[in-house]
């Protein structure tokens, strides 16, 4: 199994630790990336990428990230919790794959992806955290996503206590067994529901362009084809 690990923090907090403990239960081959080591910059808000994604400004290194997700089978994100939500360099990332969401140029390997998101507070917002990552995820078209949202009571991984530790390791060990069991996931009714929603918006002209719409009368989607056949 190729796994792709997405940190939202450049150390090795709850949250980092969490999301390697899952990669360690499963066997593949796992890459990782740390934000904003790896892509250090905010959406410019050019446009370009929508004529041609090299023309985005920091098309180097985000490719560099994204060509990893594509051949993964398994995405695994990571963030702390800042202020109820996700941190601001997830948040960045998320930004600038905004071409990958369904109304402008969708992956079809997208649609054969699992996703798992952890996030980790000392007090409250966990849960919501994981639900910005989430909702990117599913314009993107993956079609599993498991969240794991946790109040460790920490300000770091060696301040958790003992039997929050074996709490976690308990649900990652349950969560690692689902995901070794998983083969290839089905596209639900919520993916397809969305992807025929952006299909009509391309159909009536309300995407970002001609450009999109060829994208799109390309693949033969705007037919009878669909990314996840």
């Amino acid at each position: 199994m190729k796994i792709v690990l997405i940190h939202g923090q450049n150390h090795k907090g709850s949250s980092y630790h969490i999301g390697r403990m899952l990669a360690d239960k499963l066997s593949g081959e796992v890459t990782e990336f740390f934000l904003p080591k790896d892509l250090n910059h905010f959406c410019a808000g050019c446009y370009g990428c929508i004529e041609d994604e090299s023309r985005c400004p920091f098309y180097a290194e985000k490719s560099r990230i994204m060509e990893a997700v594509e051949q993964a089978e398994l995405l695994i994100f990571t963030t702390p919790t800042y202020c109820m939500r996700a941190s601001a360099p997830m948040k960045s990332f998320l930004d600038m794959t905004f071409t990958y969401w369904m109304i402008h140029k969708p992956r079809e390997c997208m649609f054969e992806k699992r996703a798992v998101i952890i996030s980790t507070a000392a007090g409250a917002g966990a849960k919501k955290a994981t639900e910005d990552i989430a909702a990117a995820l599913c314009y993107w078209g993956v079609p599993q996503i498991k969240k794991y949202g946790i109040a460790v009571q920490a300000m770091n991984w060696a301040g958790v206590s003992d039997a929050k530790k074996a709490k976690i390791e308990k649900d990652i060990g349950k969560l690692a067994d689902k995901l070794s069991r998983g083969g290839k996931p089905n596209v639900g009714i919520k993916t397809k529901m969305l992807f025929f929603a952006m299909r009509m918006m391309q159909k009536n002209n309300w995407g970002s362009g001609e450009n999109e719409k060829k994208y799109w009368q390309d693949k033969g989607w705007l037919d009878k084809k669909r990314p996840w056949k």
